[in-house]
């Protein structure tokens, strides 16, 4: 990875190191662009998803606004009730709230990259985000700037399901017990 940079709020897909996620049908690897750039107000990542994965449990956020642009492949958008398909140049805004619960999909026969933005994550982001699917809920506060709350902690980052025990990311989750 090439470390020297034009400028510190200009970074290159390949001077970013890429961390991946596997379980199950769950599987992305992906890159923090908007972080490695230095960006606080805007957060950004590139995606990479192998063909029949699913990136994310289907989720929705409380507070937060998503976005999703794809750069090349094509999948499927599980958005509330619907299914959509999506494929290069398409554009998704995913609101918060539980009508908008949403899981992003490779059906096509090669990767399907994207660009999901979000909101920020510095130290006074708040979010609850609900898994319909599993009946969980995540609580995440606190986040330092360039940290995400999942690997690197935070003030406070709890998923529950009703009145048991914490418990893990992909638990119960369908796709992962595949």
């Amino acid at each position: 990875m090439n470390q020297q940079h034009r400028h510190p709020h200009v970074v290159h897909l390949d001077e970013i190191e890429p961390y991946e996620v596997k379980q199950g049908d769950f599987s992305q690897r992906a890159r923090r662009v908007g972080t490695a750039a230095g960006g606080r107000a805007l957060g950004c990542a590139s995606y990479e998803l192998p063909p029949g994965k699913t990136a994310f449990p289907f989720h929705f956020h409380s507070a937060l606004e998503e976005a999703i642009y794809v750069l090349e492949g094509e999948g499927t958008l599980r958005v509330g009730k619907d299914e959509v398909a999506i494929t290069q140049g398409d554009y998704v805004a995913l609101l918060p709230g539980p009508d908008n619960a949403h899981a992003l999909s490779n059906r096509g026969q090669g990767p399907l990259r994207y660009l999901c933005m979000s909101a920020p994550a510095i130290p006074m982001t708040l979010d609850i985000i609900g898994y319909p699917d599993s009946k969980k809920i995540a609580l995440a506060a606190g986040v330092e700037p360039g940290k995400s709350a999942w690997r690197d902690g935070a003030w406070i980052v709890k998923l529950i399901k009703e009145d048991q025990p914490d418990v893990g990311y992909f638990d119960d989750e369908p796709l992962a017990q595949k």
